[in-house]
């Protein structure tokens, strides 16, 4: 069975709260029983969210440890701004997807860059939650 792990960043502890008209109204841990329902026959799926990227780059590193067989990131407002974020995952060597909820490419202009996509096999964009059970579906075909 693969290890997955799902990391979220800031603000993503909201979901449900914040701006639905552009997250939804799922909650984070409506997200996670959602998730477990589909791939808990596939995977040992490990879930973890924080606002604090020190503390996202230090779980990077220890799921690496561990001998993780993916990683599905979402990487909030870091992905548009954290070096140090886009280092961890490339230091980590775990396949990693990213995923965005709405649609980046569609919003202000600061989001269409991604400083973390390049440390990453793919990223999934704008398939609201469904794009995290496409990454964890692809994770266990890799």
């Amino acid at each position: 069975m693969k290890k997955i792990a799902i990391l979220n960043g800031p603000n993503l502890d909201r979901l449900g709260k914040r701006e639905p008209e552009i997250y939804g109204s799922v909650t984070l841990e409506g997200l996670e029983q959602a998730l477990r329902a589909e791939f808990a026959a596939q995977a040992q799926l490990d879930f973890f969210q924080s606002n604090h990227e020190g503390a996202l780059i230090d779980r990077i590193a220890s799921l690496a440890d561990a001998k993780f067989d993916g990683l599905v990131i979402n990487g909030g407002a870091f992905t548009h701004t954290s070096v140090a974020l886009r280092d961890a995952l490339l230091g980590a060597h775990l396949p990693t997807i990213e995923v965005h909820i709405s649609n980046i490419y569609k919003r202000e202009d600061f989001r269409h860059t991604s400083l973390t996509a390049p440390a990453c096999l793919a990223v999934i964009t704008g398939l609201g939650l469904e794009g995290y059970h496409a990454a964890v579906r692809f994770l266990l075909k890799s």
